[in-house]
């Protein structure tokens, strides 16, 4: 079994930065990158709202920096996946790919959230090519074009309404006839004008060129189906943060986020932090989660001191 003073287990923003962190503090940080390196960001293509990129970065691009960096100050980056943990007592132990076994000091879980899709193989292929998961990153490439949200929730309205505000056209493809979302969303949903709510639709195939997206194939409830024209096809239908390995120890909220302590990254299981998107239902940005890596980084650090 190898001992490990500082474990982090993700690689995006919040694992990288907390292995940037921890490694110029000297933790000797070990950070396994998990099943999608890089993390969710990199199913976008130009990152627009990190600082420091006037002409945006590519997500790829950003990642490979992120870790070269955390590379440069000492961190051992690894490929591999934790599939089992037991954080009962300390040194905490970690099953990576169901055969290396880890005896970690201090953990710091950055396993991220992942959007739900449809699981449409025409959503699939034009991820990142006009479908998005998220309006805040992506909405911008589509200013004074057609695009469409697929949801009935404050998400989704939220996003309706985030997107309103750049693009020409928004569609809402809801599945029932009305929104699951709050009265207050709903009637700000309603009082913009350039929303069209199309009810009793799913989506069945999102139309392509080959480039990118041209359209969506929807079906009525009533066994209509019939195309709409959209640059641009946004899910608003959750995530899930991926957090079930850990959730037999630490508190996680109704949804499975993990739950900290106040404004710290601390858990509920002394010596284990949480960072990044697997406790962030509310922001889920790329700089977000960095900022709470390095807040992870930190309470790790001064919680192996004072062992």
């Amino acid at each position: 079994m190898e001992p490990v003073r500082c474990l982090i287990l993700g690689g995006g923003p919040a694992g990288f930065t907390a292995a940037i962190y921890a490694a110029r503090a000297n933790l000797s940080p070990v950070l396994y990158e998990g099943i999608q390196p890089g993390g969710q960001l990199t199913t976008t293509t130009i990152v627009e709202n990190f600082p420091g990129f006037p002409g945006g970065v590519d997500a790829n691009t950003l990642m490979d920096r992120m870790r070269e960096q955390a590379r440069s100050f000492g961190a051992d980056v690894r490929g591999g996946t934790a599939t089992a943990v037991d954080l009962s007592t300390r040194p905490f132990k970690v099953v990576i790919d169901g055969e290396k076994e880890l005896a970690a000091d201090a953990l710091i879980i950055a396993t991220g959230a992942t959007a739900r899709y449809l699981g449409l193989p025409s959503e699939d292929k034009y991820k990142g090519s006009g479908v998005s998961a998220c309006a805040t990153c992506d909405g911008f490439f589509f200013r004074k074009r057609t695009v469409a949200v697929v949801g009935g929730g404050d998400t989704a309205c939220e996003e309706a309404l985030y997107l309103a505000s750049l693009a020409k056209k928004v569609y809402m493809i809801v599945r029932r006839d009305v929104f699951r979302a709050s009265k207050a969303m709903q009637e700000k949903v309603f009082s913009t004008e350039n929303i069209e709510i199309l009810w009793n639709c799913n989506t069945q195939e999102v139309l392509g060129d080959g480039f990118g997206v041209t359209g969506a194939r929807l079906l009525r409830k009533d066994g209509t189906v019939f195309d709409i024209d959209i640059d641009g096809f946004f899910l608003a239908i959750g995530h899930h943060p991926n957090s079930e390995l850990f959730a037999p120890w630490v508190e996680t909220d109704p949804a499975g986020y993990i739950v900290t302590e106040g404004k710290s990254s601390r858990t509920r299981v002394e010596g284990v932090f949480a960072a990044g998107d697997v406790q962030d239902p509310a922001y889920r940005q790329a700089i977000t989660a960095a900022a709470s890596g390095c807040a992870a980084a930190r309470d790790a650090e001064k919680f192996l001191l004072e062992i």
